[in-house]
């Protein structure tokens, strides 16, 4: 008897430690706003395209949009619709101006930040604390130090005609870098969806999403 419970004790924790090696952490998402946005269902907006950031790697030239801002964009975009909001015609006037900017770096857990490093900015605001801090996230259970992605993505609602800022959020998350999470189209959807949870969200207030 005893036996076999120490077979059954053995095979949970195996199965525990497995499931934290692979498990995508959740999404940090804090969100600010002056009041509750009121907009009307059918409310269009226009997305600021941002060029690649100078800085990044591996991109198109400066003002060319690259395949994973186009993710991002793309995932926004949904979330927005979600909403009730509607997305402007080519050279149609809209009452709110969406930017949006990512940040992806790539580190090996435990160690510093590694050079490699990619962003795409949209005048988001503030948000320049850096990516992935105090998360608290390791993934190093075991066979040597493993990549990890820091992910950001950085979303700003304008009012159009003055400039001044309605909302914005930042959604931040680690994910190991050979993740199918860490691919720019799941990882755009995820950091999207958990960004507009519960939108417009409580002002100031940190969340975890799952």
């Amino acid at each position: 008897m005893k036996l076999h419970h120490i077979v059954v004790l053995l095979g949970a924790a195996t199965l525990t430690l497995g499931g934290c090696a692979t498990a995508v952490p959740p999404v940090e998402v804090t969100r600010f706003h002056n009041a509750v946005p009121g907009w009307a269902p059918g409310t269009r907006y226009a997305i600021a395209t941002a060029p690649l950031d100078a800085s990044g790697a591996g991109g198109p030239g400066a003002g060319m949009p690259s395949i994973e801002w186009n993710s991002y964009r793309t995932a926004v975009d949904q979330q927005l619709q979600r909403q009730g909001l509607v997305a402007a015609g080519s050279g149609e006037r809209a009452p709110l101006l969406v930017r949006i900017a990512f940040e992806r770096s790539e580190r090996t857990s435990g160690g510093g930040n590694s050079p490699v490093s990619v962003g795409v900015g949209g005048g988001t605001g503030g948000y320049r604390s850096g990516v992935g801090l105090g998360l608290g996230i390791g993934f190093n259970l075991g066979g040597g130090p493993r990549r990890v992605q820091d992910l950001q993505l950085s979303v700003r609602i304008d009012d159009a005609a003055t400039g001044n800022a309605l909302w914005e959020g930042r959604a931040i998350a680690a994910v190991p870098s050979k993740a199918p999470a860490a691919q720019p189209s799941l990882a755009a959807a995820k950091l999207a969806d958990a960004l507009f949870k519960d939108f417009p969200g409580e002002s100031g207030r940190t969340i975890s999403v799952p």
